[in-house]
């Protein structure tokens, strides 16, 4: 039945604009499918990814990063650093302008770091070498640190955790309150009272947003909205989401499922993008707070333990969009290095099973969570189920809906309200170094869900966030890789890549980790 409500749906909007417009024409509307529902409209509330791609809908950064992962004004016009490298000062562009009329100014950007960065890690490591943040005029502000640091553009330009710019009134809002108010300035407008989740998300073109005169890259250079409205559809089961592609009831999937690329292949409309080069990498995460996996020695059973091919084969299923790297920031990536973990993730059975009986394992059951609606993820859980059962620790897998274990993943209680373990996945740009790595980081509550905590590791970090020299960051990142081994927060399981499925009446999708809908066009 769902075709049929999409062709009802499309034909109600049609017949809308018809009446309303007269003979202007009708818009052009972008229909996809993405890899899950937007439940939470507030970009630093969650690290899911939905609501990451949410934010870059309607608000803009004051950096980005480009197709080749260098650091890009977008919102700022114009920077000056001081020779002693503490003061940096930043001059907003001409034509910035909220979806409610004012021009952004100086007044919006302060609140919105402050309240950004008292909810992300990298915002939180940031601060601390924060001086002072000052409002010079309507267009400049300026930062002063207490010590020279990379930290500050890093943290300015992430890509996913994003510090997204936010009117003043709406980013004073508590941190650890959601916001409701969605007024931005970005490329698209969100259109709340068409909002439905579970069915569909909606989002118009701002005419009023100004570009940037580069052509864009990655995350960076000119957002050009060419189409006049996108509509994200939610559709869990992924035949039926292949169907409707193929019967052009909608424009695109952003991670349409291995198994049935060969559909695509037999239909000349449909063709495949590759959208991040780069990659993502699966991952298995701790939570340190409770048995069994408060024992480091049973965590590193795990290292031994598991064999990254397996869960690369059950979900990617085709060598060609996967492979297998020991290297924990990934391989062919300026910080990749195996050290550490050449004899890991390779089945070693014998060894992991001495290692739990060794930390004097108990059987107290670990509590493994695992989604059911996203199937880049489904069939993670049942193969970490069955490596751990091999190795000799007791299972309870419990599987839900990722909006769900979103939600679960947060508490801190031990099982049955909390959980021992989980598995995700991470883009390229979210990986790549030790302080956008949320997995290594080690600061106890500070730390990502699973409350890694480790003074040695924290360290490491802030050694490698005063680093400036390659050689020196290569060597930290090392030292970094070799303490996991011996207290690990986490398991990395290898590379893939995802393709996008689109239309070939679609065209214009940008090269980034990070789906973004600027620049696309629909052929009417």
């Amino acid at each position: 039945m769902r075709p049929i409500r999409l062709l009802a749906s499309a034909f109600a909007f049609a017949s809308a604009l018809s009446i309303g417009a007269g003979m202007a024409g009708a818009q052009t509307t972008l229909r996809v499918v993405n890899h899950s529902d937007l439940k939470v409209i507030d970009p630093i509330w969650t690290t899911a990814y939905i609501v990451r791609n949410h934010g870059y809908m309607i608000y803009d950064t004051l950096f980005a990063v480009d197709g080749k992962l260098q650091v890009q004004p977008q919102m700022v016009d114009t920077w000056t650093v001081s020779d002693d490298k503490l003061t940096y000062t930043f001059k907003l562009r001409d034509g910035l302008e909220w979806h409610d009329g004012p021009p952004v100014t100086s007044a919006d950007v302060i609140p919105s770091i402050k309240r950004w960065a008292a909810r992300d890690p990298l915002g939180q490591l940031m601060m601390k070498v924060v001086k002072e943040m000052v409002e010079v005029d309507a267009k400049t502000f300026r930062v002063v640190l207490t010590e020279a640091s990379p930290l500050l553009m890093m943290a300015l330009s992430k890509p996913s955790g994003t510090l997204f710019i936010m009117p003043k009134r709406v980013a004073e809002t508590d941190p650890f309150t959601q916001l409701s108010d969605t007024t931005g300035s970005g490329p698209f407008i969100f259109k709340r009272d068409e909002w439905k989740p579970g069915d569909k998300t909606v989002y118009v073109k701002n005419p009023k947003y100004k570009p940037r005169a580069e052509p864009p890259s990655g995350l960076a250079g000119g957002k050009v909205a060419k189409v006049d409205r996108v509509e994200w559809v939610a559709m869990s089961d992924q035949q039926t989401v292949v169907n409707a592609l193929i019967n052009g009831e909608i424009d695109m999937i952003e991670s349409p499922q291995f198994d049935l690329f060969p559909l695509f292949a037999k239909d000349k409309n449909i063709e495949l993008f590759a959208a991040n080069p780069l990659g993502l990498q699966y991952l298995f995460r701790f939570n340190v707070l409770h048995k069994p996996f408060d024992n480091p020695k049973i965590r590193q059973a795990l290292l031994y333990g598991f064999n990254q091919e397996d869960y690369l084969k059950a979900v990617i299923g085709d060598p060609k969009y996967y492979r297998t790297c020991m290297a924990m920031f990934m391989c062919d990536t300026p910080l990749a290095s195996t050290k550490g973990w050449e004899d890991k993730l390779q089945s070693n059975i014998e060894k992991a099973r001495a290692l739990v009986r060794e930390a004097g394992y108990d059987g107290t059951p670990v509590v493994l969570l695992g989604t059911t609606d996203l199937y880049v993820l489904n069939n993670l859980a049942p193969v970490a189920k069955a490596q751990m059962e091999r190795i000799g620790l007791k299972v309870d897998m419990q599987q839900m809906d990722w909006s769900t274990l979103v939600a679960r993943r947060a508490k801190k209680e031990p099982p049955p309200v909390g959980w021992n373990a989980l598995l995700t996945a991470a883009a390229s740009v979210d990986i790549v170094n030790p302080l956008v790595n949320s997995m290594t980081n080690a600061a106890c509550d500070g730390a990502w869900f699973g409350w890694a905590c480790d003074a040695k590791l924290v360290e490491l970090r802030a050694d490698f966030a005063r680093a400036t020299d390659l050689a020196k960051q290569r060597e930290i990142v090392e030292a970094i890789q070799m303490r996991i081994v011996e207290y690990p927060t986490h398991i990395f399981l290898g590379q893939w890549n995802q393709p996008i499925a689109r239309r070939t009446s679609i065209s214009g999708n940008i090269e980034s980790a990070v789906t973004v809908f600027w620049n696309i066009e629909k052929k009417r």
